[in-house]
């Protein structure tokens, strides 16, 4: 998220309560998590795995619980709990807007769009030209959608990513304050859900086709003229290239990628990412060919087993 006045890192450091090493006037334009930090973006860690992750990554402020020498360049603030102080910056910079009506006076609607009743439209969306936005549909806040887009019925377009912190009392969120982009010639199909991007950009590229059932994590990123069939769960910070098809009752774990033009057949589950240009099958997931091979084996050691219990 890009902040829409910059901060100095002395006034930020006042508003949290930290200690900070770097100049006082260093300028703050945005806030962002570690996989998708740019320059101008502060960002956090709080373990020590992390720390050279974090350090040496695009993001030229870092929140951190132990006190490090200060990068050239960079700002650190130094905080006892980084997560709970990530938390508290995003609360104030997108603070949660309550809905005064089913389409809010601050949407963006496009020539030609049609919103079914009973849809629902946040603050801050912006809908491109000649959509069709079915009953029951629902739109959160600070989506985009372009032109031509079709968004059926009880889909929900930019639910919180489903990111949390274990305490010792439960669980505190990682409150979201990233969007949906969904681009030109897009459809999404019937209870679908595309979550919104923790702190950056969940993205379905241009041409793109979600059947029914379809669930897309956090931070993802569909690529252009993807296919994705019913029931399949796609988790959070995973890339999908251009050209991709995927059948049925798929589930793809995060942080991965599958390659452009990749195939993946029903019900398989990917745990690595994938190579474009291939077909895969399977739980896990791997080339088809060789899997069918394997089961082909499978099947032959019965007769097997009895012709070597006869010798």
């Amino acid at each position: 998220m890009k902040f829409e006045t910059a901060i100095t890192l002395k006034d930020l450091a006042g508003m949290i309560k930290a200690e900070f090493a770097g100049d006082p006037k260093h300028i703050i334009t945005g806030i962002n998590e570690i996989h998708r930090v740019e320059n101008g973006d502060i960002t956090f860690v709080d373990h020590p795995k992390y720390y050279d992750k974090a350090l040496n990554s695009n993001a030229t402020t870092i929140i951190i619980n132990k006190k490090v020498p200060c990068p050239e360049g960079k700002a650190l603030l130094f905080s006892d709990d980084p997560f709970r102080d990530y938390v508290s910056i995003v609360k104030k910079y997108r603070s949660f807007e309550p809905a005064t009506k089913a389409v809010s006076d601050s949407a963006e609607i496009g020539e030609g769009t049609i919103i079914q009743p009973n849809a629902f439209v946040g603050n801050h969306v912006k809908i491109g030209k000649n959509c069709i936005i079915h009953a029951n549909a629902t739109i959160y806040d600070h989506v985009i959608i372009g032109d031509n887009v079709i968004i059926h019925g009880n889909a929900v377009i930019g639910a919180d990513g489903y990111y949390f912190k274990r305490r010792p009392a439960g669980y505190d969120k990682l409150e979201s304050c990233g969007r949906v982009i969904i681009e030109d010639n897009v459809e999404i199909g019937a209870l679908t859900s595309i979550d919104i991007g923790v702190s950056g950009d969940t993205i379905i590229g241009k041409g793109s086709k979600l059947d029914n059932h379809v669930q897309i994590g956090h931070d993802t990123i569909v690529g252009k003229n993807v296919l994705i069939g019913a029931h399949c769960a796609v988790a959070g910070v995973t890339t999908i290239e251009d050209d991709v098809i995927i059948w049925a009752r798929v589930s793809i774990n995060k942080d991965l990628v599958i390659g452009k033009g990749a195939i993946i057949l029903a019900l398989s589950g990917v745990d690595k990412s994938l190579k474009g240009g291939k077909t895969y099958w399977g739980i896990p997931a791997d080339d088809a060919r060789k899997k069918w091979k394997e089961i082909a084996l499978i099947r032959k050691l019965p007769e097997m087993d009895e012709k070597l219990n006869s010798l």
